[in-house]
């Protein structure tokens, strides 16, 4: 292994944990790649914490075959992060990441985006790709041609995005940019939710541990504004789809009715309180708990902008099917 090699195998490893640092990225959603040479790349496992992937993890892949080396199977994303390779002899690094803005904007709002012309410059362009289940040839195809636009930067309906740079830190200061642009077009209400009180809240949750020993609260502002609308929220976006299924009932502040919901679900909003997740590993209820609060952002933006957004029944299921056979089995 050449020197250089041994340098961006570690840099990669940085950015995944630095994406977790700064909340771009959370458990192992994602992917990071570095250009190798002018046929080879180097990127991030399959389903393997950030946390705990070392350069010896790093898959190297070879762009014209997309075969691969390494003691780990490459993402399953490695299709795209190629087709930027391929299509943009200057990039050098590329990272996808579910960053919560820009995955609330890539469902709704994309085309009215407030975004200023040296922002857009900033970004290498912007582009939206249809949505494709992950790690498909469709997916791969939408943002290859998002990309032959010219834009570096490309929105995946329902999924993330994926920012291309010269180095990783181009792509880091795109991917964050993005962020901050997409913060700002958000529809949804910056006024405080009406929760429970305290000692009433907490005295629920007692109540329902008392009967599920692993729930645990997400009460982010998002949840509890959700949570109050009284809604079911239908899964819109790729990773709730996995971990949480097609839907997440609301309930009423009610023990019975809360530990009801968990008993048949993973996860509940409830009025006045947010979200109550289950899972036996606590990295999963973290993972629930992030979760829960991300679809929740998602949700009150779209329906901010008038916007419904649902994916599709077969796809909800297929990708909840994989999730509970394979990926959840093999996480690091």
């Amino acid at each position: 292994m050449s020197v250089e090699e041994s340098i961006a195998r570690a840099l990669i490893c940085d950015t995944g944990r630095e994406l977790l640092k700064t909340g771009l990225v959370a458990r192992t959603w994602g992917n990071v790649s570095c250009r190798l040479d002018e046929k080879h790349f180097l990127i991030t496992p399959s389903g393997l914490d950030y946390l705990k992937t070392t350069p010896e993890d790093i898959a190297r892949v070879e762009l014209g075959t997309m075969d691969w080396e390494g003691k780990r199977k490459p993402s399953s994303e490695k299709g795209v992060h190629a087709a930027a390779y391929e299509l943009f002899p200057e990039v050098g690094f590329v990272i996808h990441t579910h960053q919560n803005c820009a995955s609330a904007i890539g469902l709704a709002g994309f085309e009215s985006m407030d975004i200023t012309a040296a922002e857009r410059d900033l970004l290498g362009g912007v582009a939206k790709a249809e949505y494709g289940l992950p790690g498909m040839k469709k997916l791969k195809n939408a943002v290859r041609a998002a990309m032959q636009t010219g834009a570096h930067t490309v929105f995946m309906v329902n999924h993330g995005v994926v920012v291309c740079g010269m180095d990783k830190k181009q792509a880091m200061e795109r991917v964050q940019l993005l962020e901050k642009v997409c913060r700002r077009n958000l529809r949804v209400s910056t006024t405080a939710p009406k929760r429970l009180d305290e000692k009433k809240a907490s005295a629920l949750m007692d109540a329902v541990r008392a009967q599920i020993p692993t729930a645990e609260l997400s009460g982010g502002d998002y949840a509890v504004m959700w949570a109050n609308t009284k809604k079911t929220l239908y899964a819109q976006l790729d990773d709730m789809a996995q971990m949480l299924g097609s839907h997440v009932p609301c309930v009423k502040a009610s023990p019975k009715k809360i530990v009801k919901a968990l008993k048949a679900r993973d996860a509940v909003f409830v009025q006045g309180l947010g979200a109550v997740v289950k899972a036996d590993d606590p990295d999963d209820r973290e993972a629930l708990r992030l979760l829960t609060e991300k679809s929740a952002l998602c949700a009150l933006h779209t329906a901010g902008m008038g916007a419904k957004v649902k994916l599709g029944t077969v796809d909800t299921a297929l990708m909840r099917f994989v999730y509970k056979k394979k990926y959840s089995k093999r996480k690091g």
